[in-house]
């Protein structure tokens, strides 16, 4: 029998240069995103950190960690909205259950 709901990990990544409020904007999306699709069980904002290779000539990153659990088909949807998100320099969505 296939799991109903698993527990997840994402990691965005946002360019910093997009201001406060911007970045406060994305990550309240997310945020509302996984509510309504599943369980938000934490957001750890790291804030901004230099990374560790220049990506599109950005240099530091905001990084955010969120926990939920979801069914199996709302990390795919997070990872491409963050895809076509103006502003997520990366994301990774893992599943924690393994």
């Amino acid at each position: 029998m296939a799991k109903v709901t698993a527990n997840y990990e994402a990691m965005l990544v946002i360019n910093p240069a997009l201001g406060e409020e911007a970045i406060a904007a994305i990550v309240e999306r997310f945020k509302s995103l996984i509510e309504t699709n599943g369980t938000l069980a934490e957001v750890d904002e790291w804030g901004a950190r230099r990374l560790a290779y220049e990506i599109d000539h950005i240099t530091e990153g905001y990084y955010v960690l969120i926990n939920f659990s979801s069914a199996p088909d709302l990390p795919a949807e997070l990872v491409r909205i963050a895809n076509i998100t103006e502003g997520v320099i990366r994301s990774l969505v893992v599943c924690k259950d393994e």
